[in-house]
Parts: C-alpha cells; sequence; structure tokens
C-alpha cells in the first residue's frame, strides 16, 4: 500500500543491526485488519484497566505498567517526548540523528579503553571544527592536512569500539536487536526480553540515558544517515514529491520538514548540537516508559527507583512551535520526474486531542480501509483509475493540528486529473449522502478488530499506553476510544466532512512523468 513514501517523511526506524520487531502500533488506523468479535473487545478492555499500574518517580519519569502472565516475556517501551518538531531552525534532522547515536553505547558499554578513547573523540571534533574553518577560508592545502590527521584519529577511535555491544548483551539474554522510532511528534526505543531479565533491562537503559557517548562513530553515523537521506529522498520521485508537498501544505508549522532534515543542516551538526538537544528534552519529566509482560509491578518499581531515581530532575522544556494559521486557498506543486505519475491530496484537521478525532478516524477507513473501501472499488476495483492507493488519518504526525491525507498511483491510460475528480466525487458523497448503517457499523467493527489486534500484543499496547499518556494526558483515554468510535452517527461524517474537505483547506500534489 505505497509505505514506501513515507520513509524520511513521517518516521524513521532505526536499528542496532536489523530490524527483527515491528514497532509500536500508533492511535492513528490508516490499514484494514481482519474483523474480529467486537463483543469480545469491552470485557477484554475492562480486565485490562485492572491490571495496570503507573507511577511517577521523584524525577518526574513516568512508569506505566501492565501485567500479563501468559507467556514468560516482556516488551518495553521508552518514549521520549521529542521528535522533529522540536528542533531549531538549521538544525533539523537530529532528533533522528540522536536515536542513531543512542545505540552507540556509554562511558562504560561500547569502549575498550573510555579514557583513551575519550582523548581521541576530543581531538576528532577539534580538527572536523579546524576542517570546516578552513573550507570556509579556501585553504586547500590545509584543508587536506587535516583531513589527513582526522582520517588517522577516527581510525585510531574506531579500534577502542566495542561494535554493537548494547545490541549483543540483549542478544545474548534471549531479546531480538534493538529498535527505535523517530517521528515528527515523538522517539520510542523499544525491545522485548524474557521475563527474567527485567533487571538487565532497567541497568542498560538507565545507563544508556545516563552517560551516553554520542560522538563515538559520530562522523560515520552522519555520513550513513546522509546517505540514506539521498537514497529516500533526493534518489525518489515520491520522496522529493512528499518533501515538497508537505512543504507546500505547511507555511510555518515544523511538520512542513522531513524527518530526515535537510542535508546541508545533517553536514553541520555537532557532537555539541546534539549533546545540548538531548540535555534539552532527554529529562525524566520529559520521558514515559510502558511495560507490558510477564511482571509483577511492585518489582518493576523497586528496580526503577533503583536504577532510574539515578537521573537528575530537571524542568521540562517549553514548547515554541508556531501556529500554523488557517488556509485560505487552494495550494498546489507539480514535479516533473521520471516515474509512474502519482496523485497527493491533503486538507487540515485537527489534533489527536480534538473531539472529532473518531470521526476522521471512520471517515478514514471509509475511503481507503482495504479493499471493501470506497475508493478501492470505485477507483481500483470498478474505474480503473488507480493502481493502489493509501491514505492516513492524521501525518506528518497527530500532535499537533495535521492532514487527513490521500495518495494514489495512476493506472496506464489515465491522467491524474481524472483520479483527482473522480476522488473528489467520492469525498463530496460524504457531505451530501448519509453513511448507510450497514457500511458504517462494517467499518466500526474493523477498526474495533484493529484496535482489539493491538491490544493484544504486548509490544503494541505498550506502544499504546505511552502514547495516549503523552498526547491526551492519560493512558486510561486509550480504553475511553472504543466508546468514542461507537458513538459516530452519519450526521457526525457530514458535519466533519463538510467542514473538513473544502477547497479553500485542500493542498494538491502531482507528480507526473517527464514523458508525460
Amino acid at each position: 500500500m505505497l509505505t514506501f513514501l513515507w520513509w524520511g517523511m513521517v518516521s524513521e526506524v532505526a536499528i542496532a543491526q536489523t530490524q527483527t520487531a515491528s514497532p509500536p502500533q500508533l492511535l492513528q488506523r490508516s490499514k484494514s485488519q481482519t474483523p474480529a468479535a467486537s463483543s469480545s473487545i469491552q470485557p477484554y478492555l475492562d480486565r485490562a484497566i485492572k491490571q495496570v499500574t503507573e507511577f511517577r518517580l521523584d524525577n518526574g519519569l513516568k512508569f506505566i505498567v501492565l501485567k500479563r502472565h501468559q507467556a514468560p516475556v516482556v516488551s518495553f517501551v521508552t518514549y521520549a517526548d521529542v521528535g522533529a518538531v522540536d528542533e531549531p531552525d538549521g538544525k533539523t534532522g537530529m532528533a533522528h540523528f540522536l536515536e542513531h547515536l543512542a545505540f552507540k553505547g556509554t562511558t562504560r558499554i561500547g569502549t575498550k579503553d573510555y579514557q583513551a578513547e575519550k582523548l581521541l573523540l576530543e581531538r576528532l571534533e577539534q580538527l572536523d571544527a579546524q576542517i570546516k574553518a578552513a573550507k570556509a577560508d579556501g585553504k586547500k592545502d590545509e584543508v587536506a592536512r587535516l583531513q589527513a590527521e582526522f582520517e588517522q584519529v577516527e581510525l585510531q577511535a574506531s579500534k577502542l569500539v566495542k561494535q554493537n555491544e548494547f545490541g549483543q548483551i540483549v542478544r545474548q539474554a534471549g531479546g531480538p536487536d534493538l529498535n527505535a522510532e523517530t517521528t515528527t511528534d515523538a522517539t520510542r526505543y523499544f525491545y522485548s526480553l524474557p521475563a527474567n531479565k527485567l533487571e538487565l533491562w532497567m541497568s542498560l537503559e538507565s545507563e544508556r540515558f545516563l552517560e551516553p557517548e554520542f560522538r563515538r562513530e559520530f562522523y560515520q553515523e552522519k555520513d550513513t544517515v546522509l546517505e540514506e537521506r539521498r537514497l529516500r529522498v533526493e534518489n525518489s520521485p515520491t520522496g522529493l514529491m512528499g518533501a515538497k508537498f508537505f512543504d507546500t501544505a505547511f507555511k510555518v508549522h515544523p511538520y512542513k520538514h522531513l524527518v530526515i532534515g535537510y542535508e546541508e543542516d545533517i553536514r553541520n551538526l555537532t557532537p555539541k548540537d546534539v549533546q545540548k538537544f538531548f540535555e534539552t528534552y532527554y529529562v525524566p519529566s520529559n520521558l514515559t516508559i510502558a511495560i507490558v509482560g510477564d511482571v509483577n509491578p511492585a518489582e518493576v518499581k523497586k528496580l526503577a527507583q533503583i536504577y532510574f531515581g539515578r537521573y537528575q530532575s530537571k524542568p521540562q522544556p517549553i514548547s515554541k512551535i508556531p501556529v500554523e494559521p488557517p488556509q485560505t486557498k487552494m495550494r498546489e506543486v507539480t514535479l516533473r520526474l521520471p516515474s509512474q505519475p502519482f496523485y497527493f491530496e491533503g486538507y487540515h484537521r485537527p489534533a489527536v486531542t480534538h473531539l472529532d478525532n473518531a470521526v476522521y478516524e471512520i471517515i478514514g477507513n471509509l475511503l481507503w480501509g482495504g479493499r471493501t473501501s470506497r475508493l478501492y472499488k470505485s477507483l481500483v476495483e470498478q474505474q480503473q483509475l488507480a493502481l493502489a492507493l493509501n491514505g492516513e488519518i492524521s501525518i506528518p504526525g497527530n500532535k499537533y493540528p495535521n492532514l487527513i491525507f490521500f495518495l494514489a498511483a495512476t493506472a496506464s491510460g489515465h491522467t491524474v486529473d481524472e483520479l483527482a475528480a473522480a476522488l473528489q466525487k467520492e469525498i463530496d458523497k460524504l457531505k451530501i449522502e448519509p453513511v448507510s448503517v450497514t457500511e458504517l457499523q462494517r467499518v466500526k467493527t474493523q477498526v474495533k478488530a484493529g484496535l482489539l489486534a493491538n491490544l493484544k500484543s504486548n509490544m503494541g499496547m505498550a506502544g499504546l499506553l505511552s502514547e495516549y499518556q503523552v498526547k491526551t494526558g492519560s493512558w486510561r483515554n486509550l480504553f475511553k476510544y472504543l466508546d468514542e468510535i461507537i458513538a459516530v452517527t452519519p450526521a457526525d461524517i457530514q458535519r466533519v466532512a463538510k467542514a473538513t474537505f473544502t477547497p479553500e483547506n485542500r493542498t494538491i500534489g502531482k507528480l507526473l512523468s517527464q514523458d508525460g
């Protein structure tokens, strides 16, 4: 379903070696799920609520614990309430870069001789600054000399690194590779371990952010990120189009920037930049940890106080994110590239905390939720205007007002304008014709089944608990969401469709073939 487009725009999954577990599912649902017995959901939710324990350490760090003894496994999600939206101008890509560096180890883990390594890392910083200054002054010979010394020192430092020691410890303990994800709104670190390794996780995860060494392999990792950007953005027609589209849809809000950042910004990032960003946002009061599985909540609290209680209390960062002004006229962006033609369309909508969030969930599933959805049946099957299509209920994030978004690949022999016209007809139907009781019930069943599938997974539940806690103020709102979905009426759908899908609120993007 065209998921290749989202890399670099919405989230980036960074892994110590290879990804072996899916990231936690977020609040929005954009893909259909196999219907399940919806009548079983509410009793399941009621039981789950009773098994949740929450506590906050004196330093402000929040823990949510859900005990499940079905299997001797525990899933952990460390949720940092910081994402690409929090980056200052000129420093885009820093949240994602920091997440990569968080796997490099600490002053004790990942090094053979930290004192010797530290001196080399300090020298690399000095040389990098000198190289930039020499380049600015046009001193080519000086640049060449400094670059040669830089490469020599970097080689010496690399010999003191214990590659991926964090990941090796986790695998030896019976867990998969470390996983993490940076989005516009948040950064998450997540993996699972056998139940008897709870204290090991406490030790590893607490030390990772207590004494990190972000300078280790900093410059190699920067090259890796730049190569990823070239692959997913500069060398990808849909990646380039996505960047242009969101830059057009948003004028002042940082949702206009890619999560991976701009090339020039990434090149200019320094270890001091990353360290300052870390010290600002990775404070205890800005972290939430969800633990789901075969655990004793009392033991979790005792160990949390021992290991995470070491964190120094610091003020929570104050958001300085500009408010996006209302869109007053249609916006359009067109690119001609060697590509299959694609059509993009988005409309501004409110944040996840808005009372109509469940209505947008239903609208999204009505339009593109699987092969029974309206857009698939009309645009793909009946009219054969699109090869494939997808949508997102909230993009690039949902913590702040965002977009409800459509994307389709145009079928051979048809144009993006034909596809756009057909899409508009389906959207207009939502405004004019009340959704039938039968269709609405089918979609609600899909949404409920998708929610239940996530709740049955330890990692899915840990992701949702932490997400709801941070973005809505309480994990309990997760369990109220079912009632909100059930309460959506045909009149609600018409009301929200009329308010949202207006010409002046519309941004369209056309990716056209160079030969077309």
